[in-house]
């Protein structure tokens, strides 16, 4: 039987908050993407909503967000194109957490660069609880599959920071430092988990034998685990005007340097380094003063545009 947008949705109706933040995916064969891209550009011209889509022939894959209704909408029309098994989480957000609404058209709906079979060949899901007994064991490897300036803003205690700056550079890490480490039992984790789809599955095309993920991602970790059972240390970065989630889902402390897009904690914020759309301190030496003169231009455009809409 087909899922409902009951069953998609979270039970709890939208806080006082102004924006539902749905993050969603689903790995499914796609026949006419393109068809589906100018359909779901038609509908989303009479809705709220606000966020990026990806869509490619293996499946669907983004955040978006808006009110009740416009959510209520966008899943009822992916349902009824047959993505009735999709991994979904809600957040909240205050203020609009995207300029703008966006739907691509990729070869993959999260770039590997590697064909592997995640609808097929996967590894074993684990649910928060299940996954606090195992990454726990001293004898399980545990690797964060996320970029390097989402590691820097939280991640699990003892996990690995493959240093990737993109998900594509995963596959030379398992080749260059994992390939020994087929006999162990490695635990992977990204945010939403639509990463550790296709990791553990590359992870088991490569020969290793013990495989296991975080279902639904940190995101579903930081829902559904109490702050006081958790082996979560810092905040986790997600991809919108938020910049980081903490226990519960509630917006984090972070800030996002928006030159370099690194997160910034509360001190990192205070440097003189740190200028608003201009600099920060990972990033202030890479680029020249031309550079950062045109970041203050663009900044001040960018504030005199949110002026001008008041």
């Amino acid at each position: 039987m087909n899922a409902t947008v009951e069953q998609l949705a979270p039970v709890e109706q939208q806080a006082s908050t102004s924006w539902v933040v749905a993050a969603l995916y689903q790995f499914k064969e796609v026949n006419d993407v393109a068809n589906l891209q100018q359909r779901l550009l038609d509908l989303v011209k009479t809705i709220n909503l606000c966020g990026t889509l990806i869509i490619a022939s293996e499946g669907i894959n983004g955040t978006v967000a808006g009110d009740r209704n416009a959510i209520h909408t966008i899943q009822q029309f992916l349902l009824n194109e047959g993505f009735n098994d999709m991994e979904y989480k809600e957040s909240f957000s205050e203020d609009k957490p995207f300029r703008k609404m966006k739907i691509k058209l990729k070869k993959e709906i999260v770039t590997l660069g590697v064909e592997v079979k995640p609808r097929n060949l996967v590894g074993h899901y684990l649910n928060p609880k299940e996954w606090n007994e195992l990454i726990a064991q001293d004898d399980v490897i545990l690797i964060d599959t996320r970029n390097d300036y989402e590691y820097k803003a939280g991640t699990f205690k003892n996990a690995v920071d493959p240093k990737t700056e993109s998900f594509r550079e995963f596959p030379e890490y398992v080749k260059t430092q994992l390939a020994e480490h087929k006999n162990k039992k490695i635990a992977m984790f990204c945010t939403g988990g639509i990463r550790c789809e296709k990791s553990t599955s590359l992870l088991l095309q490569e020969g290793f034998e013990e495989v296991y993920h975080l279902k639904g991602g940190v995101l579903k970790y930081l829902e559904e685990t109490p702050a006081e059972e958790s082996l979560w240390e810092g905040e986790c970065f997600v991809f919108d005007g938020r910049t980081t989630v903490k226990h519960g889902m509630e917006e984090g402390s972070n800030i996002k340097c928006h030159a370099c897009g690194w997160p910034l904690n509360e001190s990192e914020a205070k440097l003189t380094s740190y200028e608003h759309g201009v600099s920060c301190m990972y990033c202030i030496e890479q680029t020249s003063d031309k550079q950062k003169e045109s970041f203050r231009m663009r900044q001040s455009q960018i504030v005199a545009a949110k002026r001008k809409r008041l």
